[in-house]
């Protein structure tokens, strides 16, 4: 018997609550699932995993049973037994077999109880290669130089869960020698990695990641790495440090690398210091990766026309050596994309297995500082930077689907550009 029947039938004879909430664990842990949703509907309970960036549906149980669940749970996570009317935050330990997990829980009172999710954090994972990430061609380049200068800033933006800890992550591992003084400022610390000196924020003790810089610049550092950049606190003493000397890394969240510079004026930044400091910026998006094995090839001509129209115009405004570089003459000659076989899966999600990252990886040239100085609207700096070679995002991920790493549907749902 599966560990989910075992849960199922733990569940329903109303069994010990550990018992059933240890089992929700690890069933989410098989399952490879990012996220746990506990969420009280009007008449049961639905839980639910998010894999691969994608939410389904695992069991139904009874209202009556979730009061239980949620105090095993607060438990665990050391909140308050009797607050149910304001959103708590914890955290849990957990291991499964030789691995340990951490657990982000979060609690929410709704109309019909208390709602609980729970990020699956896994503290033994290996940190992977920047070119295992999805890192190719120029975005590869552009990272490269800007993580062996000595000072600067690199800024990863993305949505909640788009993979940019993993990268910056990653990009620590590539610096991370014994001639080098990297410190960390992480909420929570993700993955312990031999070398680095990382260290956990607490804000409701006024430890936040600008005290965290603060204390750094005392502590001999080469480089840092600061967790998110919120407040115009925080972006100032990032600033500070990238020009006293200091290779500074960080998240932000915005939707692109050109929508980064505005947000970092509107946070209260100098206009005059951006240019000054930033080595390069990053956007990022998750995407599922296709199964070959699951899949069919569909041919450029049998796309839909406004869809040919788009594919078209992004290669074609996609420089000639990226295309060269990553792309085989085979693929150029006959273009196709991959789509879920539905005569070899009945979900077109089971066609999927693993997520990979697509990049937008913005160089700080001369004509971009000219316009950061000019303080250009996001779209316009955008636009310049693709004139100048950048790869977006969308181009980014059309190549992938070229390559059958990935689907058309899976890229403009991560871009989210009309087609």
């Amino acid at each position: 018997m599966s560990n989910l029947e075992v849960l199922k039938q733990a569940i329903f004879t109303g069994e010990d609550p550990a018992k059933v909430c240890d089992l929700m664990i690890v069933v989410a842990i098989e399952s490879h699932a990012s996220d746990i949703h506990l969420e009280p509907l009007n008449d049961k309970v639905r839980l639910r995993y998010r894999t691969d960036g994608v939410l389904t549906e695992i069991l139904e149980y009874p209202t009556a049973n979730h009061p239980q669940i949620v105090a095993r749970y607060k438990i665990l996570g050391n909140l308050k037994m009797d607050e149910t009317r304001k959103p708590q935050d914890g955290r849990i330990s957990h291991e499964v077999g030789d691995k340990a997990f951490d657990l982000r829980l979060s609690t929410l009172p709704t109309v019909h109880g208390e709602k609980i999710v729970m990020r699956i954090v896994d503290k033994t994972k290996k940190i992977p290669d920047l070119e295992k990430l999805g890192l190719e061609g120029k975005n590869n380049d552009i990272i490269n130089r800007a993580i062996e200068q000595p000072n600067g800033i690199i800024l990863n933006s993305g949505p909640t869960g788009s993979g940019k800890s993993t990268t910056l992550y990653a990009i620590m591992k590539k610096l991370n020698q014994p001639k080098v003084n990297i410190m960390t400022f992480e909420d929570p610390v993700e993955i312990v990695v031999d070398g680095l000196n990382q260290s956990q924020v607490f804000p409701d003790i006024g430890y936040t990641f600008a005290t965290g810089l603060r204390t750094a610049l005392r502590q001999d550092p080469d480089i840092m790495m600061v967790g998110e950049i919120r407040d115009q606190e925080t972006a100032d003493v990032a600033i500070e440090a990238s020009l006293t000397g200091h290779l500074v890394l960080s998240t932000i969240h915005t939707n692109s690398a050109a929508e980064t510079l505005t947000r970092l004026i509107n946070l209260g930044i100098k206009t005059f210091l951006l240019p000054a400091t930033i080595n390069a910026i990053i956007a990022q998006r998750l995407v599922r990766r296709i199964n070959k094995d699951k899949a069919k090839r569909v041919p450029f001509s049998e796309l839909d026309i406004n869809l040919q129209q788009r594919v078209k115009s992004v290669i074609a405004t996609t420089p000639k050596e990226e295309i060269k570089a990553r792309l085989s003459e085979e693929i150029m000659r006959d273009p196709g994309f991959l789509v879920p076989d539905m005569t070899k899966v009945s979900n077109p999600d089971m066609a999927y297995e693993g997520r990979i990252a697509l990049y937008e990886v913005m160089e700080i040239t001369a004509g971009i500082k000219d316009m950061i100085m000019r303080e250009a609207p996001a779209r316009d700096i955008f636009n310049a930077a693709v004139r100048d070679g950048m790869i977006s995002l969308e181009q980014d991920g059309i190549i992938r689907a070229l390559q059958g790493v990935t689907t058309l549907e899976e890229v403009y749902g991560a871009v989210r550009q009309e087609v």
